[in-house]
C-alpha cells in the first residue's frame, strides 16, 4: 500500500512538472512567433532588438525605392521621406535626385547632425546633382523632437539651396520636414 501511495505522489509530481513544462513551452512558442530574428556573426539566430528591427525596415524601404520611381505628387514625396527619416535619433538631411520627368535617380543622406540641427552645404548638393545629371531635387530632413513646424533656419537653407541649384539649372521642387510619422511640405506653404 505504501508503494502505491509513493507511486501516486510521484505520478502527481511528474504530472505537475509536465504541466509547467507545457505552459512554459506555449509561452516560448508564442514569443518565437512574435519575435523577429537576426543572424549573429557566428551564424546563429537570436531575437532582434528595436534598433535592428528599424535597420531591417529601412533596408526594405531602400530596396523598394528603386531607380526610376516617379515622384508624381507631394503625397508620394512625403511618404518616401517619412519611410526614410521617421524615428531617427539625430537630424539627417537627405536629397532625392530626380531626372527631368521627376523620376528617382538616387537618394542620399548627405548631412548628419545632432538632435537639433544639421549643417547643410549647398555646394555639396549642387556638386552631387551635377554628377548625377539631376534635373530636380527634393530635399528633406527630420526633426528628432517630432515637432513639425519648419524653423527660420529651415526656410533659410531652402532659400540658399534654391538659389545655388538654379545657377546650374537644377530645380528645387520641395523641402519636406519629417516629424514623428508626419511630414510638412515647404512648397505647399509657398516657401520654395
Amino acid at each position: 500500500m505504501a508503494n502505491v501511495q509513493a507511486i501516486t505522489r510521484q505520478v502527481a509530481r511528474l504530472k505537475s512538472k509536465f504541466n509547467i513544462y507545457r505552459h512554459w513551452r506555449r509561452q516560448v512558442e508564442q514569443q518565437i512567433k512574435e519575435a523577429l530574428f537576426v543572424r549573429t556573426q557566428s551564424g546563429r539566430y537570436r531575437p532582434a532588438d528595436s534598433t535592428q528591427i528599424i535597420e531591417a525596415a529601412r533596408a526594405v524601404v531602400d530596396r523598394n525605392a528603386v531607380k526610376g520611381m516617379a515622384f508624381a505628387d507631394m503625397a508620394t514625396s512625403q511618404r518616401f521621406f517619412i519611410d526614410k527619416l521617421a524615428g531617427l535619433q539625430r537630424e539627417v538631411f537627405a536629397v532625392a535626385f530626380l531626372d527631368t520627368r521627376n523620376r528617382l535617380i538616387a537618394h542620399e543622406e548627405m548631412f548628419l547632425g545632432t538632435i537639433d540641427g544639421a549643417e547643410v552645404h549647398a555646394r555639396e548638393v549642387v556638386r552631387r546633382g551635377l554628377a548625377l545629371g539631376a534635373g530636380g531635387v527634393i530635399v528633406a530632413h527630420n526633426h528628432p523632437s517630432g515637432h513639425l513646424e519648419p524653423s527660420a533656419a529651415d526656410r533659410a537653407v531652402t532659400s540658399r539651396l534654391k538659389q545655388a541649384l538654379a545657377l546650374v539649372d537644377i530645380r528645387l521642387l520641395d523641402h519636406i520636414v519629417v516629424g514623428g510619422l508626419k511630414a510638412v511640405s515647404l512648397a505647399a506653404r509657398g516657401w520654395v
